[in-house]
C-alpha cells in the first residue's frame, strides 16, 4: 500500500499528511472612502452583518443553514477591516497565468476595460450564475425567470430617466486630454453628490491632473450609454442604445409576465444578462468593465409599506447568501445612500459592499425604486400596467424592489476572498479555497504513474464517469506533488489518485484540498463520494 503520511513535493509518493500554517495575509490598508454607514433601526447593519436574522431552516441533510450574528456584537471600525489580498496584482497574475482571465484582443494590444474570460474563468462565473438562479428562482415560488433583449425600443431609456439622467461627473486635463470621473480623483473620496454638482469643486479643492499636475476643465455630466444604430441608415431616426441594465426588460414585460404565469403580488422577476457602459474611468481589473453581466431581481409589490416589509426582507438574504458561499463576513457591510446620492429612480438604497484591495466597494444594491418605473411606462406608453388585487378590489400600480447583483464582480470577489498562502514542510502553498459549488474543477483524476497503460485507463473511467455529473480534469502533466499544487491553485476541492495498488484492490486516494486529508474508497464509487459531497456542501434556505 502507499504510504499516506509520506510527502513528496514532486516524487512519486503522495503529498500531504502534514499540518499547513497559514502564511500571514491581507496588509496595511490603503486609503478608502469612508462612506455613510446604516444606522436605521431597522438595520443595525453595517459592517457586513444583518442582525437578529435567522434563514429559515431546512433538514439537516440537505446543506448548511445560514445564521447571522445577533445585535449585541461589538460594530468593529469598518477601515481597519485589512483586505484578504493586499495586493490586487497577485489575483490579476493567478487570473491570466492559470486561465482565470484574459486582457480582450490582447495580440493587438488590448482594449480598455474589456476581458475574457479562460477556461477556467468560464466556469467560474457559469457556477456564479447557477447559484444565484437556485437561490432567486429555482428555490422560490415567488421569482421567474426572463431573457430580453439586449437592444430595446429607444423610447424606453427616455422614459426611464436614462437618457437624460444617467451620467457621471467628467473632467479634462488641459494639457494631457485626459479625462476622469470626478469622484474617482484623489482627494475626492468624501465628496458629497451637492459637491459634485457644484462647477466650482475643481478650483475649490485645488485638483490636479493625476498624471502630469495639469489644470482639470470645470465637471461635466457624461451620459454612460453606448449609442449604435439599427438599420441601414445612420441617422437621428435609427439610433439604439446597448441597454445600461437588464431591468428595464422585466418593467416593459410586466404584464406579459403576470398574464402568462397568473401571479399574484408580491412577486419577482429575474434576469441575467449582459449590460453596457461607457465609463469614464473604468479599472480595477473586473471591478469596472465599459461589458459585464448582470444578475437582478424585480421584486413587485403593493405600495409604501408593502414595499418597505420586502425591502427589509431581501437585505438579509442577499446578504447571508455572499457569506454561503464563503466570503469572510468582516469584509462585508452595508452601506445607505446619502439623500443627495440616490438615483433617479431611488426612494431607498443599500448597498452590500466589500473590502476589495483597493477599498470598500459596492458588490451589490438593494433599491426601493418605488412606482417610477411602471409608473412612467404606463404613463407614455398607454398601456395599463396597474395590477388588480381581488381580495380588496383596488387598482394600482405595483411598486419595485430591486437587488442589483453583478456575476463579474460576484465572481471577483469569490476569487479574492477565497485566496490563501500557506506554509506546508517549509515551503508555500498557494490555494483557492472557494467553495465546492462554485470552484470551476470539483474534482482531478491523477495518475500517480503515467507511463503504465492500466492506471492511465483506470483514471480515464474515472474521470468519464464523473463528466457526466460534474466538471472533472485528468492532468499527467508534472509529479504528483506539483498535480496537487496545481489544483489547490485553481480552487480544485478534491484529487482521486490512481496508484499501483489500485490495480490489484480497486481502490484509489482521494485528497482533500483544504484539510489535505487522504481517504481510500473503492473507485467504482468515487462518482457517488463527489455527488455527496457537493451536495452537502450546498447552501439551502437562502
Amino acid at each position: 500500500m502507499i504510504d499516506l503520511a509520506t510527502t513528496a513535493a514532486g516524487g512519486g509518493k503522495l503529498d500531504d499528511g502534514e499540518h499547513a500554517r497559514r502564511l500571514p495575509r491581507g496588509g496595511p490598508d490603503p486609503a478608502d472612502p469612508r462612506p455613510r454607514l446604516v444606522a436605521t433601526p431597522a438595520a443595525a447593519r453595517a459592517s457586513g452583518t444583518i442582525r437578529g436574522t435567522v434563514l429559515p431552516s431546512a433538514p439537516a441533510t440537505r446543506g448548511p443553514l445560514v445564521e447571522l450574528p445577533p445585535v449585541t456584537e461589538p460594530q468593529p471600525d469598518p477601515n481597519a477591516v485589512a483586505p484578504a489580498v493586499a495586493n490586487l496584482d497577485v489575483i490579476v497574475s493567478l487570473a491570466k497565468r492559470r486561465g482565470f482571465v484574459f486582457p480582450s484582443s490582447e495580440i493587438y494590444g488590448g482594449i480598455n476595460a474589456v476581458w475574457d474570460y479562460g477556461p477556467l474563468g468560464v466556469e467560474l462565473k457559469n457556477n456564479v450564475k447557477r447559484a444565484w438562479w437556485r437561490a432567486m428562482v429555482q428555490e422560490r415560488d415567488d421569482v421567474v425567470g426572463l431573457d430580453a433583449g439586449i437592444l430595446m425600443h429607444p423610447q424606453v431609456w427616455v422614459t426611464s430617466g436614462h437618457v437624460g439622467s444617467f451620467s457621471d461627473p467628467l473632467v479634462e486635463c488641459a494639457t494631457c486630454r485626459r479625462r476622469y470621473r470626478l469622484d474617482e480623483l484623489p482627494g475626492t473620496e468624501e465628496l458629497t453628490q451637492t459637491d459634485i454638482k457644484d462647477p466650482g469643486i475643481v478650483e475649490r479643492l485645488k485638483l490636479a491632473c493625476p498624471v502630469d499636475g495639469g489644470k482639470l476643465s470645470a465637471p461635466r455630466r457624461f451620459n454612460l450609454m453606448f449609442k449604435t444604430y439599427m438599420g441601414p441608415v445612420e441617422d437621428e431616426t435609427a439610433i439604439v442604445y446597448l441597454r445600461p441594465e437588464t431591468a428595464q426588460g422585466s418593467y416593459v414585460n410586466f404584464k406579459n409576465v403576470r398574464e402568462s404565469t397568473r401571479k399574484k403580488l408580491p412577486f419577482g422577476i429575474a434576469q441575467i444578462g449582459k449590460s453596457f457602459r461607457n465609463e469614464i474611468s473604468p479599472g480595477n481589473f473586473v471591478f469596472r468593465m465599459r461589458e459585464f453581466e448582470q444578475m437582478e431581481m424585480q421584486y413587485f409589490v403593493r405600495p409604501g409599506e408593502g414595499a418597505t416589509t420586502a425591502f427589509e426582507e431581501w437585505l438579509p438574504k442577499r446578504m447571508a447568501w455572499y457569506q454561503a458561499y464563503g466570503v469572510i463576513p468582516s469584509r462585508l457591510r452595508f452601506r445607505e445612500h446619502a439623500p443627495d446620492e440616490l438615483a433617479h429612480y431611488a426612494k431607498k438604497a443599500i448597498d452590500v459592499e466589500y473590502r476589495f484591495p483597493f477599498g470598500w466597494k459596492e458588490l451589490e444594491g438593494i433599491h426601493n425604486r418605488g412606482d417610477w418605473d411602471l409608473g412612467n411606462h404606463a404613463r407614455v406608453s398607454g398601456e395599463n400596467l396597474e395590477y388588480f388585487d381581488p381580495a380588496t378590489e383596488e387598482h394600482f400600480i405595483p411598486w419595485v424592489v430591486e437587488t442589483a447583483a453583478g456575476a463579474d464582480r460576484a465572481a471577483f470577489t469569490f476569487l479574492i476572498d477565497a485566496y490563501r498562502e500557506e506554509e506546508v514542510r517549509g515551503e508555500k502553498r498557494v490555494v483557492l479555497g472557494i467553495h465546492p459549488d462554485l470552484a470551476p474543477y470539483k474534482v482531478a483524476v491523477l495518475p500517480l504513474l503515467k507511463k503504465r497503460p492500466e492506471i492511465v485507463e483506470l483514471c480515464h473511467r474515472i474521470k468519464d464517469d464523473l463528466k457526466r455529473q460534474t466538471m472533472a480534469v485528468y492532468d499527467d502533466t508534472a509529479a504528483i506533488g506539483k498535480l496537487y499544487r496545481r489544483q489547490d491553485e485553481i480552487g480544485t476541492p478534491w484529487c482521486v489518485t490512481v496508484d499501483v495498488d489500485s490495480l490489484e484492490d480497486g481502490k484509489v486516494t482521494v485528497r482533500d484540498r483544504d484539510a489535505m486529508t487522504q481517504e481510500r474508497i473503492s473507485a467504482d464509487q468515487v462518482t457517488r463520494y463527489v455527488t455527496d459531497k457537493l451536495d452537502a456542501a450546498r447552501p439551502r434556505g437562502l
